[in-house]
This record gives C-alpha cells, structure tokens and sequence, in this order.
C-alpha cells in the first residue's frame, strides 16, 4: 500500500474544489457517501470509474482505495459512516431525491451556534433512513482484465465519438466480435452499445460541468445530433444537459 494515504475514519463535512482539482488515492476504515450538490464528482477504484453529478451520490466501502477528481466548479460533501445502511461492499452510485440532498447538505454544513444536543445525531438517523431508500444506478465503467478488451476500452476512452462497429473494433484488437462481445457481458457486465452508451455520458458530464455548449457535447460524445443526446441523457439522469448544472 505505499503511496497511498490511510485515513483510519472516513470524514465528514464540505470540500469545495476547483474545477480539476482532486484528492489523491487513499483509504479510510469506515464507510462515506460523497456527493457533489455542485459540478460533477469522478471516483476511480482498481474496479472501474464512478461519476456523480447533483442527482446522484457515490457510495464508498470501508478499505476501498479510491481517489476523486472535480469537473466543473465542485461543492464536495462527505459523509462518513461507522455502520453500512446499503449492505454493499462494493463502491456503488446511488440516485439523490430532494430530500436526501437537503439532508446531506445540513448533515455536512458546520452546525449552527447554539444547537440542541443530539440534534445531529437525529439527522444522521433520518439521512441513514433515506439512503436506504436510494435506489443503486447502473452508471459505472468496470475495468476490464483481457487486454484484448482493455485495448478497445482504450480506443474508445479516448474518443468515445469513435462509431466504428464491433466488428471493426475487433479486427484492430486481434480477435472476433463474438469474442469481444462475450468480454463486454462477463468481465463488464453489459453488451457493448450499453457499456458505449455509459461512456459516452460519463464523458458528456465531464463536458457539460466545464461549461462546453450542450451542441458541442453531443458531437464529441458520438451523437449524430444535439436532439437524440438530450433525449438519452434525459431517459438516464431525469433532465436535459441544459438544466445539469442549473439545479
């Protein structure tokens, strides 16, 4: 583990980041919800990438090594938990109605002068409640193991507007699209237009948080228009790219 810090309790309260500022990898003994009630949150894990904008929270396990990364100007709130509400041990994204975001916000603002006792200790327990009611999000890009199928990740990450077929893709890795689309279900979890699709809207948030025209967003992310990407985006986050960071 050198080179990676240990923080023996996960903190709570509020980060503000600039855009592309982070915290370097490292690893806490207890549990924390981060969340972004402002800009987009990225988590990398030795698993994969999480990406968080206001309507979502990520979930982080106990020993997890983990690092953060802020995309657009970012109020960073932290969460940390001694119990596990959710029953993960794995980092998971989790949907955040109105409700759970207002109690993250007052559960990691500094408390007010003159507070009642135990009145944290009452909205932890109804935060606690609400997380459990959070419903996981499918919104995460799995690291992949074969190198056949880390080769075509790679192509992609760097160019997610990249349309080439499976089939094509295949041919440049070296083996078959029936190999590589039996790669994408076992070590990813999804077929590969799904896991395209997810990464074309991780990146398109990281573009939307640093203020790049919706249009723009669009063609860089593959869309063949500003019309069919609002119409996913929306069907995935609940609103349009337009209303992302108007919140």
């Amino acid at each position: 583990m050198m080179g990676i810090r240990h923080t023996p309790e996960a903190p709570t309260g509020r980060r503000p980041l600039a855009p592309g500022a982070g915290i370097d990898a490292h690893r806490h003994d207890t549990h924390q919800i981060v969340y972004a009630c402002r800009g987009v949150l990225s988590v990398a894990t030795g698993a994969g990438a999480w990406v968080a904008p206001a309507n979502r929270a990520i979930w982080v396990p106990a020993g997890t090594v983990h690092e953060h990364r802020a995309h657009g100007d970012t109020d960073l709130r932290l969460v940390g938990l001694t119990r596990n509400p959710l029953g993960l041990d794995r980092p998971a994204v989790l949907a955040v109605g109105p409700l759970l975001r207002e109690l993250i916000i007052a559960y990691t603002d500094d408390p007010p002068a003159g507070a009642a006792d135990g009145e944290r200790d009452r909205l932890l327990a109804v935060l606690l409640d609400q997380l459990r009611r959070a419903s996981e999000q499918p919104f995460h890009l799995p690291t992949p193991d074969d190198p056949r199928l880390a080769a075509v990740c790679e192509l992609l990450w760097r160019d997610p507007a990249d349309t080439r077929t499976l089939a094509l893709l295949a041919l440049q890795a070296g083996t078959s699209d029936r190999t590589l689309a039996r790669l994408f279900r076992n070590e990813l979890g999804m077929s590969f237009p799904q896991w395209r699709t997810q990464l074309r809207l991780h990146h398109a948030l990281l573009l939307l948080a640093d203020g790049t025209p919706v249009t723009t967003v669009a063609h860089r992310c593959g869309w063949a228009s500003a019309s069919a990407f609002i119409d996913v985006f929306k069907r995935a986050f609940g609103y349009t790219p337009g209303k992302a960071f108007t919140m």
